[in-house]
């Protein structure tokens, strides 16, 4: 791999040449990181809906653990598959309602899961879903970096919240609407994709306008980001902090409801309530991450939150469910910090292939989490869900591979 050069670092769809937009200095854009954020919130409660309705899912279909896993893994193997491309196109090729375009393909698919009557038209919506979540990812994450005033830390965290915090409310809307009614009530969310797929063309109206000079003013001082060995240890270090994170948040945002049913004897909505705690917490801790990573850099972020969340993960599976609460919601908290430290490590590791490095980190979020769903669903097949989380509590450990992540290099004057 090679580090490319670029005179800016991002690329972006312009307004026509025959009407220019003078370029400008602009600080920390809070409407447009705003609305992206609104965007990801609107995009991740549609996709926190699915694995929220697995218990349904399960009972109405039959469906064994290892079959729920592979819905999940159908979901976000497809979405981790097409977002480096994305990028990588985009970066090279600007499609400038390819926002709006994509939203399009997961309203699709909400329609095809509400009236699914057999498993494999649930794999066919599945993959729907996560093909519309593949072109929202890099796009919009492109267009937070594009709004931060050089703040990226703050505007990639500011991003991520608002997905954690989709994340967060999907869960209570499929109890409160999906649970009660049954699988076709699933079609009420498409009400929340119709209003996502206008907040995307306002903010593909906005890049046209003004992403150019945008581009230009951040360029003006990015990071020098790193030589060849550099990225491919860097890259061989996030893959292994990646699959740490996200394998472990698998066990909780596709099986913690099982594990709290079949551990404590909870009923489903109650225990949609929990997985809704442990959720907020993730977005609460996404947030700080960024402006934190901001001041005191990306790796003190990245060590934080996988040392620290460590004692807590060892802890959880001995604890009663008062204390399973508490720790999940400290596990949420401090883990969720390092995704958006790792984001803006990339970007800086690797300028001018923004796009590319965001498909590419939410691509392996996906993918490493869609694995993990498989994976953990055949062997709570096999050993029990209360097994399970007893072994994924070693996961965070591998944050000591932090120590091997390169510096990304002074930033320019």
């Amino acid at each position: 791999m090679t580090t490319p050069t670029a005179t800016c670092p991002e690329t972006v769809a312009t307004a026509p040449a025959s009407s220019p937009v003078p370029a400008r200095q602009h600080g920390f854009l809070l409407p447009v990181v705003g609305g992206a954020a609104l965007a990801h919130l609107l995009n991740d409660l549609i996709q926190a809906m699915l694995p929220a309705i697995f218990p349904l899912l399960k009972q109405n279909f039959a469906l064994s653990f290892g079959q729920i896993g592979i819905i999940g893994l159908v979901y976000q193997a497809t979405a981790s598959l097409l977002q480096p491309w994305v990028g990588l196109v985009t970066d090279r090729h600007p499609l400038p309602y390819l926002l709006p375009s994509g939203m399009v393909m997961t309203l699709i698919g909400i329609g095809l899961l509400a009236t699914a009557g057999s498993y494999p038209m649930l794999l066919v919506a599945a993959a729907v879903v996560g093909v519309g979540s593949a072109t929202f990812h890099p796009e919009a994450s492109r267009i937070a970096r594009l709004a931060s005033g050089g703040r990226f830390g703050t505007a990639q965290s500011t991003f991520q919240v608002g997905g954690n915090t989709g994340s967060a409310i999907g869960p209570l809307l499929a109890a409160a609407i999906v649970i009660p009614h049954g699988q076709g009530a699933v079609a009420w969310f498409m009400l929340i994709a119709l209003a996502a797929i206008f907040v995307l063309y306002r903010l593909t109206l906005w890049v046209r306008r003004h992403g150019q000079a945008q581009a230009r003013s951040l360029g003006q001082g990015h990071a020098g980001g790193l030589g060849r060995a550099g990225v491919v240890r860097a890259v061989a270090v996030i893959c292994v902090l990646l699959f740490a994170k996200f394998v472990y948040i698998a066990a909780f945002t596709n099986y913690f409801t099982f594990y709290l049913m079949q551990r404590f004897g909870v009923g489903v909505q109650q225990s949609q309530v929990f997985l809704f705690m442990f959720l907020a917490s993730v977005a609460v801790g996404t947030f700080a991450g960024g402006p934190v990573g901001d001041r005191i850099g990306r790796k003190a972020v990245i060590w934080v939150s996988f040392l620290g969340v460590a004692p807590f993960a060892l802890a959880l599976p001995h604890v009663g469910l008062f204390w399973t609460a508490v720790l999940a919601m400290l596990i949420g908290l401090v883990m969720s910090s390092a995704f958006a430290a790792m984001v803006v490590y990339a970007q800086e590791a690797v300028p001018g292939r923004v796009g590319m490095v965001s498909g590419l980190m939410f691509g392996l979020m996906f993918g490493i989490g869609g694995l993990g769903a498989a994976g953990l669903g055949k062997l709570a097949d096999v050993h029990g869900i209360v097994w399970v989380y007893g072994v994924t509590a070693y996961l965070p450990l591998l944050g000591l591979a932090t120590a091997l992540l390169p510096d990304t290099g002074k930033r320019r004057a």
